[in-house]
């Protein structure tokens, strides 16, 4: 999908600037959204104020996984990866052992005692 197309849906639904207005969402959270999912899905409603009482069915599910673009799932995947590898890094280096430093003898004391 492209910025125009995204930009065009915020322009029809003015009701999404309140939540980057109070800092409750942003700009590149609603565009990686609308990547994702794409204009239509139901993921807006909370956004947008509308309430549906149904369940959601087993078809709801497929339509979204069918509507999601890959290409950016698996980028986020990737991503997620990487941080947790970072992390991963981050603990094993801290559990490494430090060397021991070597206490030096107190100079009163001669070699023999």
């Amino acid at each position: 999908m492209s910025i125009e197309a995204f930009k065009s849906f915020v322009r029809e639904r003015p009701g999404l600037i309140k939540y980057i207005n109070s800092g409750e969402a942003t700009w590149q959270k609603f565009y990686d959204m609308f990547e994702l999912y794409g204009p239509d899905n139901s993921v807006w409603n909370n956004y947008l104020g509308i309430t549906s009482n149904s369940p959601v069915t087993l078809k709801d599910v497929f339509n979204t996984v069918k509507n999601m673009d890959m290409s950016e799932v698996q980028k986020g995947i990737n991503s997620l990866q990487k941080g947790i590898a970072y992390l991963e890094e981050i603990f094993a280096s801290s559990k490494q052992e430090l060397p021991k430093v070597r206490e030096p003898k107190p100079i009163y004391k001669r070699l023999d005692d």
